[in-house]
């Protein structure tokens, strides 16, 4: 009986193809991975919110919009200054451009 139960519990774990037999069990670093590597994130954010990251590298008014490119774990790849340059890089490089608000 033992060795039925432990099989069938193999099956369940592996019927999500994450290791987990509920997509509520995923770990933010699993899901994080789910999308990864064709699926990239595309934001619009202010020069002024990029400023302590990029300093100097940045010579913007504070108020500029600007269109950040992410990974699905998050990690900045790129920023940009349209959303159609963005989603235009990403699909360049075989990527899936979704958006974020």
């Amino acid at each position: 009986m033992q060795d039925f139960r432990d099989q069938r519990d193999a099956d369940e774990t592996s019927r999500t193809g994450w290791g987990v037999t509920s997509l509520r069990d995923l770990t933010p670093e699993v899901f994080a991975k789910i999308g990864m590597p064709n699926i990239v994130y595309v934001k619009e954010v202010l020069a002024g919110e990029l400023e302590s990251e990029l300093g100097a590298e940045l010579d913007l008014p504070a108020d500029t919009k600007l269109y950040a490119v992410h990974a699905a774990n998050g990690e900045r790849m790129a920023v940009v200054d349209s959303r159609a340059g963005a989603f235009a890089g990403a699909t360049q490089y075989n990527l899936q451009p979704v958006s974020v608000h």
